[in-house]
């Protein structure tokens, strides 16, 4: 088959692979109809995320048609067209059973490397996200095998397109978490985003969905803030604006309620904080650039909630923790539960309340894949979400 595959920092490439087959009792194999690159995928093609091996299988937002089933996979059958988690859970341990699906305990078997990095213990397994998170091959590729197949994939039995529920798979889901952890306040809070990528534009939605007053959204890349402007977002640019200041002035001087960071660990900005952040990220000192996280500390009002759905890949200094204990700030994080959001999303999908596709800016097929990497993570093009036809 034909897959997208990492070939070392800043390459990725097109390969003829061998097809998987299933391994266990308990695993599907998906025939891959509509697939997409991910935000988060940029942090493998720069390098950032350790343990990436040439040859390893990109992709974690994917859906398809079932083409083969494991003799104890009892809820799919052959032909069922389903949308597939980005993170892989089991359904039978504690985290699982508590509805904490991206903390599974039995889904990543490589967890001891995650563990030695981060001196705790790790979360479950990742589609196509690096042998730390278990090494599965990814779905940016023809088909895919899906392991716990009757505890990730959700049919979905519908007319509706690929493109209205493909992002029910990640996206959709990570940015309603972050609204969802906020616990806003419907018709009284005030809600900012900091990223207008595909994350921070469903976060900024899914905070409206939600009831939130008003929601700021804070990038410095036009087309992204023209997309959430045409939410009915106000935005702030943050190359022109001093973002503290406007923040201010929106919120009467208090500051939002609520601040979500859809941005993460390779954040730009201005000033000293934001120079020495990169020059020990290229110096391999840091994993992590927190010019966001620290604007999203310094900006939340005080007993607000800074909700961090970006990916932080290790130690980061210069966090201005005083602030958030001073504020009495909420921190909420981690991977999305995503099992446990797409029913309830796809419901309001299907009532007509959003359609996911208005994300969609550029659709191509796989030997596409490699150029379109390097125009999404540069941001020319208006490039806000691409979508593959790994078919076409």
């Amino acid at each position: 088959m034909k897959a997208i595959v990492w070939q070392g920092t800043n390459h990725v490439g097109v390969e003829t692979v061998p097809d998987p087959t299933l391994l266990l009792p308990t695993d599907a194999i998906v025939k891959i109809t509509s697939t997409a690159i991910c935000g988060s995928d940029l942090h493998l093609l720069d390098g950032v995320i350790p343990s990436m091996e040439k040859g390893d299988i990109l992709g974690h937002e994917f859906m398809g048609e079932v083409v083969e089933i494991g003799r104890d996979v009892k809820r799919l059958q052959v032909g069922d067209r389903v949308v597939v988690p980005f993170n892989i859970a089991c359904g039978v341990c504690d985290p699982c059973r508590r509805g904490l699906f991206s903390a599974c305990d039995n889904s990543n078997p490589n967890h001891r490397m995650a563990e030695a990095l981060y001196g705790a213990v790790s979360g479950g397994g990742l589609f196509g996200y690096s042998h730390m998170y278990g090494g599965y091959a990814g779905g940016q590729a023809q088909y895919v095998r899906v392991p716990f197949a009757d505890i990730g994939p959700h049919k979905i039995e519908s007319d509706l397109r690929d493109e209205q529920v493909l992002f029910l798979t990640d996206i959709f889901p990570t940015g309603y978490q972050a609204a969802e952890n906020c616990a806003i306040v419907p018709g009284r809070d005030v809600v900012a985003v900091f990223g207008a990528g595909p994350v921070g534009q469903f976060a900024a939605r899914s905070a409206q969905m939600l009831g939130a007053a008003h929601v700021i959204v804070i990038d410095r890349v036009p087309e992204r803030l023209s997309m959430a402007e045409a939410a009915g977002c106000q935005t702030i640019n943050y190359e022109q604006d001093d973002v503290m200041v406007a923040l201010r002035e929106a919120t009467g001087g208090r500051g939002p309620d609520h601040v979500i960071d859809a941005v993460g660990m390779e954040a730009h900005g201005h000033g000293p904080g934001a120079i020495v952040d990169t020059a020990k990220q290229r110096l391999k000192l840091s994993f992590d650039r927190i010019t966001a996280l620290r604007w999203a500390i310094m900006s939340c009002a005080k007993g607000g909630t800074v909700s961090m759905p970006g990916v932080y890949g290790g130690l980061i200094d210069k966090l201005p923790m005083g602030a958030a204990f001073a504020k009495g700030l909420t921190f909420k994080m981690g991977q999305t539960h995503t099992q446990r959001h797409i029913a309830p999303l796809l419901g309001r999908i299907e009532a007509g309340e959003i359609d996911p596709s208005f994300v969609i800016t550029h659709r191509a097929t796989l030997d596409d894949a490699p150029e379109l990497y390097k125009t999404f993570r540069d941001k020319h093009d208006g490039c806000i979400k691409v979508v593959l036809d790994p078919w076409g």
